[in-house]
C-alpha cells in the first residue's frame, strides 16, 4: 500500500494536482540526520549525464521537478520500509508522467510528445540522486534502485483492467542505446510502447483490445537479475488479468520491420557493449548461454500470427525473418541459415542477432512456454530511427519527429493485425 502522502505526491507529479511544493519537502530540509553526498560513484551510463544535453532532455520535456524534488522527498522516509514505498511512488509517478506525455495528456516543454528520451535521461538523473542519499538508517542501495527502476519502467503499473470482452496485449520496448557514438539517439520501440500503454484498440477482426507495456534497460546485469521474468511472469500467469498475446519490440534494421521467426538462447554480440559498457562474454565463434535462464530449447519459434501481421507494408515493409546462426550438431563453427535451425544445433544468433533484443524474445517466450504455452508470442523489430539534425546541439528536428511518428503508427497497425 502507498501511503496517503506518497499518493498525493504521485498525483502532483503526474499533473492531477497543482501545488507549489511537494508534501514533506520542508520537513526534509529541517532534518539534520538526512544528508546527501556531492560526488556519488557513477557507472558509465550515469557518467553521460555530464553532457549538458542530457539535462536538456529532462528540462525541455517539463520533467525537471522530478530530479529537483526527489532528494528532499527521500529525506522524508523514516525507515527502510518507507524508503521502499517512496521510491515505488516516485518511480510510478515518473512512468505515468511519461505515458501521459506520450499520449498528449501532460503538456510540458517543447520536445515532441512521443519522444522517449526525456524518460530515459530523467530516470538516470534520479538514480544518481538516489545514490547520493545518506539516510540515518540502513538501506539496501541496490534493491532500492531496482525498485525505482522497475516502477519507472511500468513493471509495477501494468495490470490489465480485466474488463470482460477485451483482449489483452502485452508488449515491451527498450531504452535508447549506442549513446557513446551519439548521445541524442532515441529508440522507436520505447516511443511506441509509451504511446501504447493503457490504450484501447480495435483489432482487424473487430474485437477490442487493451495494451499494456513495459520499457526495459539495455543492460546485461538487469537481464541477469531477472527483469524480463519480473516483467512478463505476472501477465503470463493464468487468470482474468493475464495477457492473450505478448510481443517484445526493439529497434532492428534500416528501412523495414521484421518479425523474428526464431529467438536463440545464446549471447554472441561482443565486442558490442551494453549501455554501461559491459560485454556479454559471448562472440559469434564462442557463444555463451545467458545467466539465470531456466531449461529450454536452443531456439524458440514465434507463435505470433505472422501472416496477417506481414500484410502491413506501408510506409515500411514488414517481413518475416527466418534466418538464424547455429553451430550444427557435431560441428565446431557457426553457420548462417536462411530457413531456421537444424535438429540438435547450438544457438549462436536468433533472427535478431545475439544481443539483448534477441535475449528479451528468448526469455519472455521461454517463460510463455512454461506458463501459458497456447498463448501467441514473438518479437518485432522496428526500422532504425533516422533524422537527427546534423548540428549536435539540436536535440530534435522535423525528420526525426516524422520518422518516429511513422514507426509508432506502424507498430500499432501491425498489432491490430494480431486479431485477424
Amino acid at each position: 500500500m502507498i501511503s496517503a502522502r506518497h499518493a498525493l505526491l504521485a498525483a502532483t507529479l503526474t499533473g492531477a494536482l497543482a501545488v507549489p511544493l511537494l508534501p514533506g519537502t520542508a520537513t526534509a530540509q529541517a532534518q539534520p540526520a538526512c544528508r546527501t553526498v556531492g560526488a556519488p560513484p557513477v557507472d558509465p551510463e550515469q557518467s553521460r549525464l555530464g553532457d549538458p544535453r542530457a539535462a536538456a532532455f529532462t528540462e525541455r520535456a517539463g520533467l525537471g521537478d522530478f530530479v529537483r524534488r526527489f532528494p528532499a522527498a527521500l529525506c522524508t522516509a523514516r525507515d527502510a520500509a518507507e524508503a521502499g514505498r517512496l521510491v515505488d511512488a516516485w518511480g510510478q509517478a515518473l512512468w505515468r508522467a511519461a505515458v501521459n506525455r506520450a499520449q498528449d495528456r501532460r503538456p510540458g516543454g517543447d520536445l515532441p510528445a512521443r519522444d522517449d528520451r526525456p524518460l530515459y535521461w530523467t530516470r538516470l538523473a534520479m538514480t544518481v540522486r538516489l545514490a547520493q542519499w545518506r539516510p540515518d538508517f540502513a538501506v539496501d542501495a541496490r534493491a532500492l534502485r531496482e525498485r525505482f527502476e522497475d516502477a519507472s519502467r511500468g513493471l509495477q503499473d501494468n495490470e490489465f483492467s480485466g474488463e470482460p470482452g477485451l483482449r489483452r496485449v502485452f508488449v515491451s520496448g527498450f531504452d535508447p542505446f549506442g549513446l557513446d557514438g551519439e548521445l541524442r539517439r532515441a529508440n522507436p520501440s520505447g516511443s511506441a510502447v509509451l504511446r501504447l500503454n493503457g490504450l484501447r484498440i480495435t483489432l482487424a477482426d473487430g474485437t477490442r483490445a487493451e495494451v499494456r507495456a513495459v520499457l526495459l534497460p539495455v543492460r546485461y546485469a538487469d537481464f541477469d537479475r531477472g527483469i524480463v521474468e519480473r516483467a512478463f511472469a505476472p501477465r503470463l500467469t493464468p487468470g482474468p488479468r493475464s495477457a492473450d498475446l505478448i510481443t517484445t519490440i526493439s529497434q532492428g534494421y534500416p528501412g523495414l520491420f521484421t518479425l523474428e521467426a526464431w529467438a536463440g538462447r545464446a549471447r554472441s554480440a561482443d565486442p558490442y557493449p551494453d549501455n554501461t559498457g559491459a560485454l556479454s562474454g559471448g562472440t559469434r565463434d564462442h557463444p555463451v548461454t545467458a545467466p539465470g535462464l531456466g531449461p529450454g530449447a536452443e531456439f524458440i519459434a514465434t507463435s505470433l500470427p505472422t501472416g496477417p501481421m506481414t500484410t502491413v507494408q506501408q510506409p515500411y515493409p514488414v517481413l518475416l525473418n527466418t534466418s538464424v546462426t547455429e553451430i550444427p550438431a557435431g560441428g565446431t563453427g557457426p553457420i548462417d541459415r536462411e530457413d531456421g535451425p537444424t535438429p540438435g544445433s547450438r544457438a549462436v544468433e536468433g533472427g535478431g542477432g545475439g544481443y539483448l533484443s534477441n535475449e528479451v524474445a528468448y526469455r519472455s517466450n521461454r517463460l510463455r512456454l512454461e506458463l501459458a504455452p497456447r498463448l501467441p508470442g514473438g518479437h518485432l523489430h522496428t526500422p532504425v530511427l533516422t533524422g537527427l539534425p546534423t548540428q549536435p546541439e539540436q536535440l530534435t528536428g522535423p525528420d526525426l519527429e516524422r520518422n518516429e511518428a511513422a514507426i509508432g503508427d506502424e507498430v500499432l497497425a501491425v498489432l491490430r493485425q494480431t486479431g485477424s
